[in-house]
């Protein structure tokens, strides 16, 4: 059994869905630099932020991946999506639109990513923007209605301005991701070997194009 040091250092992805205007780069933000901004910015070309958290006493890096404000469902592409280990759904308490849009974000992103056993995939749901409760007209019971029917989602209410319950909720996506990747790395025992670009690049040569 190797001990702690000699283990390879888990990279988990995941990746952030949701309306335009949810908060979705502020929670990121909020979470990985603790810090939030007023100024609302559409992000451009796909973007990541990566943080370094400790897992039951395991450190893993977490990339987490915003969807670059070509929301609408056009397709953000495939390679965006493609190893996620977690999906985050995000939505804004206080406008129905883009609490009724998860069901579509939830479906494109198993068919682009189309993951493994896509039953037990784990996806979380965050109701952001709390910290405007007079606004809100999406209840907690009616997300918690919607997590129930979808296999018993992972649901927080958060606020990426007042910073509530950000940390525990990207403790709980850390969590669901890492169960995931050692899931897949032990139904793929050597998988790991195949796509450490370290081993010097071999897939060149076996097909592919190397134009």
């Amino acid at each position: 059994m190797s001990h702690g040091g000699t283990r390879k250092k888990a990279l988990l992805k995941v990746i952030i869905l949701g309306d335009s205007g949810v908060g979705k780069t502020s929670l990121m933000n909020q979470y990985v630099n603790k810090r939030f901004s007023n100024q609302y910015k559409a992000t451009i070309g796909a973007d990541f932020l990566t943080k370094d958290v400790t897992i039951d006493d395991r450190l893993v890096t977490m990339q987490i991946w915003d969807t670059a404000g070509q929301e609408r469902f056009q397709s953000l592409g495939v390679a965006f999506y493609r190893g996620a280990d977690c999906c985050v759904l995000t939505y804004d308490v206080t406008n129905a639109n883009s609490f009724k849009s998860l069901d579509t974000w939830r479906d494109e992103f198993l068919i682009q990513a189309s993951p493994r056993d896509s039953e037990n995939f784990p996806f979380v749901l965050l109701g952001n923007k709390i910290d405007n409760e007079p606004s809100r007209t999406v209840s907690a019971r009616r997300a918690e209605t919607w997590c129930r029917s979808k296999g018993d989602m992972a649901y927080f209410e958060v606020s990426a301005k007042d910073a509530i319950n950000v940390e525990d909720a990207f403790q709980e996506i850390a969590r669901a991701a890492l169960k995931r990747d050692a899931q897949d790395a032990s139904d793929f025992p050597d998988f790991n070997e195949h796509i450490n670009l370290d081993h010097g690049s071999t897939s060149s040569s076996n097909g592919g194009c190397s134009c």
